[in-house]
């Protein structure tokens, strides 16, 4: 028999006898006109003061017993036989154990005296004893009172106190008995009831309210491991953040104070991981609270912060609060920090940046995700036997947190692991590592900006030496910067700058879009274009907002970010006229930050280079110029506008070239003649070509030189 289960039959014969005192009690006042005197043999003990009601993490400690795995399920309890020894004598035992019942623990930690604690039985009484109601009535001679109330109470047990009526004692501060009051009716002659989660706390049932439960989420404790199982700890550096944490709990549980511990840093899933495993170190089970699902009015969030105080006291918990999308600045935001100061106990905040303002003793801590090395191991022994070069490959590019390597690894080994006989998996298990961790990298990006299908290739692309080389510079950095960084330990040196960001500049249609395909192509990553429409924002703090999110959802690494047309965002800082220039100016100060900070590729494109901020420019890496292509790059445009498929007719691509277009018109012009080719049923001809283009060059409002668009065919060929 395990300990818990002789301590639910010590709890049950407690009770058996506290019940059988109670009911000689009642019996005694039901057969007397005159109060109850007090035994002598019962020594009452000092009446307990009220708890201070922002100490009490240190009561957490020494919970009541329950089994490892979850708070377990009293049977329901059978009538009890009677008692070998007197009721007082088994009660008074019950007083010294070093392991006392619920209801002894349930008042040692609540602040109950002698005579609350009897109130708090005879309210439980009408559910652990039917013959309860009965003898209610009878000792408040009226039958229409089959219930406790503290009348009852005052005149059936010992050392009888009026401030058990108030709300600021026990038995109503913290709700442990509920008061049924209708009308102009006396509160000393008003129904008592006991609170239904004491009620089974009493009985041996420790779990959480379910009032609670409906807005918090349990976060799993990690499970003991074997010592073979080394791939399921947490890194080198989060432990040792899991271990701090551990630690100022211990401290602050011997003080008896409350604690907040503010999680900083973009990664959720790992800030929650850190805080499991600080918390299960010091034996913690923790909820998790979303900022969304706290109550919104004032009424009810005192109600979840009495509630959670008194389960604080009830049983070892912490609270993980969500406020990693709150504004500090907001309305909600100063609500939000004033309850927290009303809620005490242990608090995780998983944040962004630090929260001031908590008025009770907090830790600040940056949790950010394994480091570079850290995820080359944790992809090492995901993979096992089948690493190989991967885990430098899939570090060097991605960077992700422990589940995501886990969940991403064994998604590609599924297939290697299948039956002989099943049919072969697509793609090899180098593809399958790549395509996952893109998809892994997808998601947040698709709600954010627009995801380009890259398709172009380095044949498609026509441009001078030297800018075609900086572009294969640019690709080619990407693919080793790991290698560069890590390996060559130039990340130990630098906290800025480990990203690569690129200025495309060129009039439209020079093959700016185009370039960034082929290098999205080349390196086998998303490309996204960022609509600025959608991040920039008129109102104060959105834009930023976005930008953070954007950034933020492209750290995985598995996006390149083309912000086109970014004269519109990035432009000159304007000097500061009214509050909407200071605003602006502090906007482009934020995203030259997080250009700075970002790890990935940033490509922006623009028309103007001249209008961007020279601040700005410093920080680029590479600036490539898209210059308006010559005859020589217009002929080979035209030679490749066209695909296999299209029939074509005698074309004269050096007249062709002499047209003064970009890339992108030839692109149109070759498309709109096909489909006056397909109307006319026949190849694509020089006339075709010519009134496409002649179209093309009315839209540009270009000026129109009719002999550049006359064609004429003779017998001896065109001309």
């Amino acid at each position: 028999m395990s300990d818990f289960e002789d301590w639910l039959k010590a709890n049950e014969r407690y009770l058996a006898a506290a019940l059988a005192w109670l009911r000689a009690r009642l019996e005694r006042l039901a057969a007397d006109d005159k109060p109850v005197a007090g035994p002598s043999e019962r020594r009452p003990e000092p009446a307990a003061p009220v708890p201070a009601r922002r100490s009490l993490f240190g009561q957490m400690r020494n919970a009541m017993p329950r089994a490892a795995s979850a708070p377990e399920v009293l049977p329901p309890m059978a009538e009890p036989a009677a008692p070998a020894d007197t009721p007082d004598a088994v009660l008074a035992d019950a007083e010294k154990s070093e392991r006392p019942p619920a209801l002894v623990l349930l008042g040692r930690r609540l602040g109950l005296s002698e005579f609350e604690r009897s109130v708090l039985l005879l309210c439980a009484a009408m559910e652990l004893d039917t013959r309860t109601a009965a003898l209610c009535a009878r000792a408040q001679r009226d039958s229409a009172k089959p219930y406790p109330t503290f009348a009852l109470a005052l005149a059936l047990f010992d050392k009888p106190a009026w401030d058990v009526l108030s709300p600021e004692r026990p038995l109503r501060y913290w709700r442990l008995v509920e008061i049924n009051q209708p009308g102009a009716q006396p509160l000393t002659a008003s129904a008592l009831r006991a609170d239904e989660r004491i009620l089974n706390y009493i009985k041996g049932l420790n779990y959480l309210d379910d009032r609670l439960m409906s807005l918090l989420t349990p976060l799993a404790a990690p499970e003991p491991r074997k010592q073979a199982d080394d791939d399921e700890e947490l890194p080198a550096s989060q432990m040792a953040s899991a271990h701090r944490i551990a630690a100022a709990i211990g401290q602050y549980a011997k003080r008896n104070n409350a604690l907040a511990i503010q999680l900083l840093g973009a990664d959720g899933t790992s800030k929650r991981m850190v805080a499991q495993r600080a918390a299960a170190e010091r034996g913690l089970l923790l909820y998790r609270l979303e900022a969304e699902a706290m109550p919104p009015g004032a009424a009810d969030l005192e109600s979840f912060a009495r509630l959670w105080q008194r389960e604080c006291m009830l049983a070892p918990l912490g609270l993980y609060l969500d406020v990693s999308d709150i504004d500090r600045n907001e309305a909600h935001a100063g609500a939000l920090r004033r309850w927290l100061n009303r809620l005490g106990g242990l608090v995780f905040l998983d944040t962004r940046e630090p929260w001031t303002g908590v008025e009770y003793s907090a830790l600040a801590l940056d949790i950010a995700k394994p480091t570079p090395p850290e995820q080359r191991d944790a992809w090492r022994g995901a993979l096992g036997e089948a690493a190989d070069e991967h885990p430098s490959r899939l570090a060097g590019q991605f960077d992700f947190n422990l589940p995501a390597i886990r969940r991403i690894a064994r998604d590609a080994l599924a297939p290697e692991r299948t039956p002989p006989e099943s049919p072969p998996a697509a793609g090899t298990l180098a593809s399958r590592l790549w395509n996952g961790c893109l998809m892994q990298a997808r998601p947040a990006l698709d709600q954010l900006a627009q995801r380009l299908d890259a398709k172009a290739t380095w044949h498609d692309i026509k441009l001078p030496r030297q800018e075609e080389e900086l572009l294969r510079q640019i690709a080619d950095q990407v693919r080793r910067r790991g290698q560069v960084y890590d390996g060559f330990g130039f990340r130990a040196r630098m906290n800025r700058g480990l990203g690569i960001s690129v200025l495309f500049a060129g009039d439209s249609g020079t093959g700016k879009t185009m370039a960034a395909e082929v290098i999205a192509n080349e390196l086998g990553l998303l490309l996204y274009r960022i609509d600025l429409s959608a991040v920039v924002s008129k109102y104060i703090g959105q834009t930023e907002k976005n930008l953070r999110k954007l950034f933020d959802a492209a750290e995985d690494g598995g996006a390149i970010l083309f912000f086109d047309e970014a004269d519109a965002l990035f432009g000159k800082r304007s000097e500061v006229k009214d509050s909407h220039d200071r605003y602006a100016n502090i906007e482009i100060n934020y995203l030259l930050q997080r250009m700075e900070a970002y790890q990935g590729l940033a490509i922006l494109a623009t028309n103007m280079k001249s209008a961007l901020d020279t601040a700005f420019m410093r920080r680029l890496r590479f600036i490539v110029n898209f210059p308006f292509p010559g005859p020589a790059e217009r002929k080979a445009m035209w030679q490749r506008a066209f695909p296999g498929a299209v029939p074509l007719g005698e074309l004269n691509y050096d007249k062709l070239a002499r047209l003064n277009l970009t890339g992108g018109s030839i692109q149109n012009i070759a498309l709109n003649s096909v489909f006056l080719a397909a109307r006319a049923g026949g190849p694509v001809t020089m006339p075709l070509v010519l009134e496409a283009a002649r179209t093309e060059f009315v839209k540009l409002e270009k000026p129109i030189h009719e002999p550049d668009f006359r064609w004429l065919e003779s017998a001896g060929g065109a001309t």
